[in-house]
């Protein structure tokens, strides 16, 4: 068995603490056992080792998300990148192309996807074990996994059966029902319509026939290449809705997507995060991110999230909405996690001679470092505000603490690796360009060896 761990999402539904770097599945909101904070997917890692899964597991992501699944995850599985961003069924195809080439893994193996940001309990992933030994006992191509309704949910889709059940083996699926009102929901669940979790699982020889039926490369280069001419449609509405026979397995668990914030505050153990105070509420969650304080008075079932990013104040029951509402906002990420840390803008102008002038509080953790790298289009200087550690500058090592100033001009070749948590103020001025960025190692002892000899 494999497991694809799927890792996308814009970040809309949970702004403004997530963006389009810093996904739903990235906050850390939630706690673990000893009572640590941790994200939606260290909770689904930590499960997933628990289980004994870890080595058969792969995540599934967008370049933009590399960083930050390499920062919050130990020992990480590993990534199969998109290129660029698409839709489920080319980032499944991507994966089995990947699974076909770059593994040992045969190919009627039962692969299992699963969404990285699912809330679910430890039992859930024997659950996943047992669904490949039902597969693989039928015969089955494809299978679903279904959780038993609580309650008659609109925000869900709905896996119908062909006839009522009582078994706990593969159910032949009718159809699906994509977000009912409550009242059709209340009759679907009437019918033991289960509903529809994103899981699912397939043989690999299945798929493979599949993307040779649409003429998608099995082989993993080949398709990278292809990647940007490949259709962008779900997994739902590429193969489930096509499928003539589909199973499905049910699941009596406790289950949830904390997509939305009307979701996630029932799993929060504490009604506020960060600088702020609640008097004379009820209902209230504050979650705060930044250095100002956020004070709320006489205020009933409301959400107040505030970031780099913006600042959302909501009734509580509106907060699936804000999608939609969003949708005319295009503004950059204003926090973001990375391998070695984070970095929060401070300010963005456009000076007298025309040059872009960014500012950026970055926090490089202790001994992290960042790559040897080299712009050629803007001068960088830093401001080192706490902390210590080594830099590298155009092959020169030099030690650098707490007041100390350096300019980094354009071509100069540059690293910094810090031996405790270190705090700059960098300001970018020039030409900023994402692709100005030309990088030559990444390992600090590769870059000190290079320059040693």
């Amino acid at each position: 068995m494999r497991i694809i761990l799927l890792s996308g999402g814009s970040g809309t539904r949970l702004w403004p603490l997530s963006n389009d770097s810093r996904s739903k599945q990235f906050l850390k909101i939630l706690k673990d056992d000893n009572l640590n904070y941790e994200s939606m997917v260290q909770r689904v890692w930590r499960q997933i080792n628990k289980a004994g899964l870890q080595n058969a597991s792969y995540i599934t992501t967008s370049k933009s998300q590399v960083e930050m699944l390499q920062s919050q995850i130990e020992d990480c599985p590993p990534l199969i990148i998109e290129p660029e961003r698409k839709d489920t069924f080319p980032a499944i195809a991507l994966s089995v192309s990947y699974l076909l080439s770059n593994t040992n893994t045969e190919e009627d193996e039962i692969v299992i996807v699963l969404p990285v940001d699912m809330y679910v309990e430890d039992d859930f992933f024997k659950h996943i074990i047992n669904l490949e030994s039902m597969m693989k006992s039928k015969n089955a191509a494809i299978a679903l996994l279904g959780v038993t309704p609580t309650s008659p949910a609109e925000k869900y889709g709905y896996i119908v059966p062909l006839d009522s059940w009582a078994n706990e083996g593969l159910i032949e699926v009718d159809h699906f029902v994509e977000k009912p009102l409550a009242t059709e929901a209340k009759k679907l669940i009437e019918k033991s319509a289960l509903w529809n979790c994103g899981v699912f699982a397939f043989n690999l020889n299945y798929l493979k026939g599949i993307m040779e039926d649409r003429d998608i490369p099995g082989d993993y280069d080949r398709l990278l290449l292809e990647y940007k001419n490949q259709k962008k449609i779900s997994f739902d509405f590429e193969v489930l809705e096509k499928e003539q026979t589909l199973f499905v397995v049910p699941y009596h668990g406790s289950w949830k997507d904390l997509g939305t914030w009307d979701a996630l505050v029932e799993e929060m153990d504490s009604e506020l995060f960060g600088n702020g105070i609640i008097t004379d509420c009820s209902n209230v969650n504050l979650i705060n991110e930044l250095d100002l304080p956020v004070v709320l008075m006489g205020l009933q079932n409301v959400i107040v999230a505030a970031s780099p990013d913006g600042i959302l104040v909501s009734e509580i029951s509106m907060t699936p909405k804000l999608k939609e509402a969003l949708k005319s906002s295009s503004t950059r990420p204003m926090y973001e996690e990375r391998r070695w840390g984070w970095f929060r803008v401070l300010d963005y102008t456009v000076n007298a001679k025309k040059e872009e002038v960014l500012t950026k509080r970055i926090c490089i953790k202790k001994d992290k470092n960042l790559s040897y790298q080299k712009h050629m289009k803007r001068n960088e200087t830093w401001s080192i505000i706490a902390g210590n550690g080594e830099m590298i500058l155009d092959d020169k090592l030099i030690l650098i603490k707490e007041g100390d100033l350096v300019k980094i001009y354009a071509g100069q070749k540059h690293s910094i690796k810090a031996n405790e948590d270190l705090e700059i103020i960098e300001i970018q001025q020039g030409e900023l360009l994402e692709e100005d960025v030309f990088r030559d190692a990444l390992i600090w002892g590769d870059i000190k060896k290079a320059i040693l000899q």
